[in-house]
């Protein structure tokens, strides 16, 4: 098992399905209380004026007597619902990347933190006319601890493609993982099947309380064993059919294909990459060595779903990719906090220090060991398949390898559009999550908040990249030479020309209220922790 870390930074991902609730953490001095409250009647609320959030950090409404993941015990004493809100309001105000933003509302006025926190965000637009700020969520602490340990989690082993979060909804499969549950052979489901009723509820339609609660159990499971009844229709076919999908502890294969083509001009490699976690620093260093060995001369990179994770990892593959004389002494990214800590990482405390391209494995390598050099593929250009789902992490690869002058080829669609980031913070057992930083590259170009957009497509939201506009096509298995996205990949690299556009992606709801999950949006985030900085520290 791996060692749980001490603090995750993440950069953020999208496709949520709801709404939902979501930086550093400081010391906590129990025995002072804040100015101008404290005692039986806590803290009081002057507006404009922030107290430090170590004053309030810990003091819960209901003390955690359990301990956590590693069997330590948690910090927290006897406090209130006002002491929480107040913590909420001054971490906010330290350390949110638009602080300046922030309505300042009374903590008194709330009875619930989610409900108050829910309202600490920007309400301002990107170009597009996207929210900036779609990734402000919370998840019960516990929960988290599991969900980021070693990429194992309650599931049926589905990722959903939901084109609607709001009715009427579009509901399909859009991936199912090797050995899931839902890979059982006698459940014949396959991505592009598409769902009709969750336990007797239209997906289209129900748009009920009820209905997005039964709707949300059914497509994220909580506990083990847990069973719930789909009503779905076959790729191509008229009529329906029911199967039961029973939750289990699924470990994703974060780089599930692996393979080369051999073409005229040269090997050309294939890596499917799902997941920027601990298990996908020695999967890659592997997929790496094989793409080396068979000397491929270019190679696609899929990073259609992979919705971020933690950000060494994505240094360390572009690093695999560019190899030693395209990265030397450049910059992958650097962090950029509010206007409060031009130089110092508020939650670390930590003198700000831009990421480099790393060129050997981390302390939580368990098949290679720490500092063992990467393989390399020392290329000049990529070739990475892209949808809506390409988030975070999987964007910092592409504007990372773009600030190096690498020709990033982008084939697919719009990417999520994640450039920033933040730490998450738990406080008397809810996780929180709000934006604290961006990054950019060695350029210092990032702000891709409406995502990157292949060259052609008939909607130029993002920053145009060279490539191709292909939608991503739900009937055909992923991994073929003859997948659309890998196709158009070929042909653009034989020809340099892009396949007609026959039609047009479905665009998923930019809605933040309906159908949703805050699971689902931590599965699309990137999650980000510097080890090696870790080691430099000790």
């Amino acid at each position: 098992m791996f060692k749980r870390l001490g603090q995750l930074i993440f950069v953020l991902s999208m496709l949520v399905l709801a709404g939902c609730g979501g930086g550093g953490s400081s010391s906590n001095d129990n025995d002072n209380p804040p100015s101008g409250g404290g005692g039986g009647s806590g803290p009081t609320y002057t507006a404009g004026v922030y107290d430090d959030d170590s004053l309030f950090k810990n003091r819960c409404e209901n003390p955690r007597t359990h301990n956590d993941i590693d069997g330590n015990p948690y910090p927290d004493v006897a406090g209130s619902i006002l002491y929480e809100n107040h913590w909420l309001r001054s971490w906010s105000n330290d350390t949110y990347l638009w602080y300046s933003e922030l309505p300042d509302i009374d903590p008194g006025t709330y009875s619930d933190p989610l409900q108050y926190f829910d309202q600490l965000r920007t309400t301002a637009l990107t170009p597009s006319g996207t929210p900036k700020d779609q990734f402000h969520f919370t998840y019960d602490t516990d929960e988290y601890e599991q969900l980021t340990q070693a990429g194992i989690s309650v599931s049926y082993g589905i990722e959903w493609e939901l084109v609607s979060r709001t009715v009427p909804r579009e509901l399909y499969i859009r991936y199912i993982e090797p050995g899931s549950p839902a890979d059982e052979a006698s459940l014949n489901l396959t991505r592009g099947v598409k769902i009709i009723e969750i336990d007797g509820v239209d997906v289209e339609t129900g748009n009920t309380d009820a209905d997005v609660n039964t709707l949300n159990a059914g497509l994220f499971p909580s506990a083990m064993g847990e069973s719930h009844t789909f009503l779905v229709q076959d790729i191509g076919a008229s009529d329906t059919r029911e199967v039961t999908l029973t939750a289990t502890e699924v470990e994703a294969d974060p780089v599930p294909m692996v393979d080369t083509f051999t073409t005229g001009t040269g090997n050309v490699g294939y890596v499917f990459f799902n997941d920027h976690n601990f298990v996908s620093e020695d999967r890659l260093f592997d997929a790496m060595t094989e793409m080396a060995n068979n000397n491929v001369s270019d190679l696609i990179l899929d990073l259609r779903y992979n919705g971020g994770g933690y950000l060494y990892i994505a240094s360390q593959l572009s690093y695999m990719i560019a190899g030693p004389i395209n990265t030397n002494s450049r910059t992958f990214e650097t962090l950029r906090f509010n206007d409060k800590y031009p130089n110092t990482n508020p939650v670390t405390g930590n003198a700000l220090s831009p990421t480099p391209f790393y060129n050997a494995t981390s302390q939580y390598s368990e098949k290679y060991g720490s500092g063992v050099s990467l393989p390399q593929l020392n290329l000049n250009r990529v070739f990475i398949l892209t949808t809506d789902g390409t988030c975070s992490a999987s964007e910092a690869i592409i504007n990372g390898l773009r600030g190096i002058d690498i020709d990033v080829i982008l084939i697919g669609s719009t990417t999520c559009g994640k450039p920033y980031g933040f730490y998450a913070t738990d406080n008397c057992g809810t996780t929180y999550f709000t934006i604290q930083f961006d990054g950019v590259n060695d350029k210092g170009e990032g702000g891709y908040s409406d995502g990157f957009t292949p060259m052609n497509a008939p909607i130029s939201a993002g920053i145009l990249q060279n490539g191709c506009y292909v939608p991503d096509d739900l009937s055909v298995q992923l991994g073929l030479e003859s997948e659309p996205l890998v196709a158009a990949a070929l042909e653009y690299r034989n020809t340099g020309t892009c396949p007609a556009i026959t039609k047009s992606a479905k665009i998923p709801s930019k809605s933040v209220d309906g159908l949703g999950s805050d699971q689902l949006l931590l599965r699309q985030m990137k999650r980000y922790d510097n080890p090696f900085e870790n080691q430099e520290q000790k």
